[in-house]
């Protein structure tokens, strides 16, 4: 039996126009908020039953239009958007502020020794690789084996590829071999995250017409997602990066304070770079598709997926 609130509020999509960058900013400032990964499972399992029970138009009696909306989004911060499972802890973007301000911290107090920079560049990947595969694209998951073989990979590549730049900072004027821990996450972001969403890369990520419904898989669209989830992560490290750069002597519990500064207002406003929900014309996708969508939905010219975060 439904209550008082109307069935008309649309929350399959955000409470602010995600047209717009300061719309995406305010629903990231939401769906990132630290103080979710507090929430206890009684109260995610809560919000998750008041949303989906009124997406079937079963509406709690006395609920608000306030309290459907803060359900949604700690719902949002811990369900995958496609496969509505419960993502990890550590893999949500709620927790990317207090790890990446205690391990983004560490890397740059600790990042003057070889053994320094292998642990916290493993412990960084790691945390990476959990976040990557948490805030896939798609419905698809991995295999025990596949996941393996793309965490060691994600890993060791970014390992090997931080040592190599750090070995070349020994070549390079002390004010350049400050900017080798950002250039050795922006390098790592690069290999990390396609390595973990590499079955999104083979197979593709499903591409939707504008009412939602699936069109099938394009592995264009999954590059062009991929693409600007690197771009947002790159961004994120940027202000804390750039804050070492100017200071590079601070003592470890000040490069983790201010990291965290920096990162509570740079983790909402990367990922609002782009929009979640992104576009894509049916003209640059894959061929074979564009045939089956001109058969299947001959009036539809956009495409739409979710391209991670």
């Amino acid at each position: 039996m439904s209550g008082d609130l109307s069935l008309d509020i649309n929350i399959k999509e955000p409470r602010w126009d995600q047209s717009t960058f300061m719309g995406r900013a305010q629903h990231f400032f939401f769906v990132t908020d630290p103080r979710n990964i507090l929430k206890s499972s009684e109260t995610l399992e809560d919000a998750r039953v008041t949303v989906e029970k009124y997406r079937y138009g079963v509406v709690k009696p006395g609920l608000t239009e306030d309290e459907l909306w803060r359900a949604k989004y700690i719902y949002d911060s811990a369900f995958h958007p496609d496969t509505g499972e419960k993502m990890v802890v550590v893999g949500r973007m709620s927790a990317q502020v207090p790890m990446n301000m205690t391990i983004t911290g560490c890397m740059l107090t600790f990042y003057r020794t070889t053994p320094a920079v292998v642990f916290w560049q493993w412990v960084n990947q790691s945390f990476n690789a959990v976040v990557n595969y948490s805030n896939r694209s798609g419905d698809t998951a991995l295999t025990t084996n596949q996941l393996a073989a793309a965490y060691i990979s994600a890993t060791t590549g970014a390992v090997v590829t931080a040592l190599g730049l750090k070995s070349l900072a020994k070549r390079l004027p002390a004010v350049m071999s400050r900017f080798v821990p950002f250039f050795a996450v922006a390098a790592a972001n690069c290999i990390n995250i396609p390595f973990m969403r590499q079955r999104e890369l083979k197979y593709g990520i499903p591409v939707t017409d504008e009412e939602g419904n699936r069109l099938g898989e394009s592995v264009t669209a999954a590059k062009s997602g991929i693409i600007q989830v690197v771009v947002s992560r790159i961004g994120m490290a940027v202000p804390a990066m750039g804050k070492h750069c100017r200071f590079p002597v601070l003592n470890a519990p000040v490069q983790v304070g201010l990291v965290g500064l920096c990162l509570v207002f740079a983790t909402p406003l990367c990922c609002a770079l782009f929009p979640q929900k992104s576009s894509m014309a049916v003209s640059s996708l894959e061929t074979d598709l564009q045939e089956r969508i001109l058969h299947s939905s001959p009036h539809t010219t956009t495409v739409f997926f979710n391209k991670g975060l």
